[in-house]
């Protein structure tokens, strides 16, 4: 597992502007945010990824030079992820694309509920490498469902989850179901409140990048 908080860099910052409630109040910057945190990871994971050499002519003679072999499959959570992801797009940009809409159904009596998913798009991820995206690991049900509603479209060589916020449960949870996953974590948190939101968190992602919903 990766996380990004344990070394100090620029990444601190954009965390901290996530979650503070003054700055949240303008999307935009929030969406910025969570975009930049996307290319950083974008960068991180590419340290990862197989190369291939080619030669590159240039105007005054030819280099060779390593680039990326198959670009990777980035995968997207609607709507919370669509920021984070675009971040990874602007680095990956020959990427192919999945988007799964994925929700917290209704809360019973003792505040548990069911992870709901209504769409799934995804092209073949055969031996690809896959990148999903997730602002907010909180139980960490929505993604392990996501990853296995995946698999329907190939077993991919490598899978990589990414969070900008996780809680110590949510980790708990996935690593023990995801074990052949790798992890890319921007900050830990050290709970859950009762409806199952990370403390102190940041809030609800996709209402302070996209507005309330009903």
């Amino acid at each position: 597992m990766f996380v990004l908080s344990k070394s100090n860099s620029i990444a601190n910052q954009f965390i901290a502007e996530l979650r503070d409630k003054n700055i949240q109040k303008d999307p935009m910057r929030f969406r910025r945010n969570l975009e930049r945190i996307g290319e950083i990871f974008a960068y991180e994971i590419s340290k990862s990824l197989s190369y291939k050499t080619i030669e590159i002519t240039t105007s005054l003679g030819t280099k060779e030079t390593q680039v990326i072999k198959d670009a990777p499959v980035l995968v997207t959570i609607l709507r919370a992820g669509l920021p984070l992801h675009q971040g990874f797009l602007n680095y990956f940009d020959s990427s192919e694309n999945a988007f799964i809409g994925a929700y917290r159904g209704v809360h019973d009596l003792k505040e548990n509920f069911e992870i709901e998913m209504d769409y799934i798009s995804s092209p073949d991820i055969q031996g690809k490498t896959l990148i999903i995206c997730d602002p907010m690991l909180a139980t960490g049900k929505s993604v392990e469902k996501a990853y296995h509603a995946m698999l329907r479209f190939g077993i991919p060589a490598k899978t990589h989850v990414v969070s900008v916020v996780a809680s110590q449960r949510g980790i708990r949870y996935v690593t023990a179901r995801m074990s052949e996953c790798r992890f890319w974590i921007g900050d830990i948190d050290p709970e859950l409140n009762t409806k199952s939101y990370i403390v102190p968190g940041l809030g609800d992602a996709g209402d302070l990048a996209f507005g309330e919903k009903n």
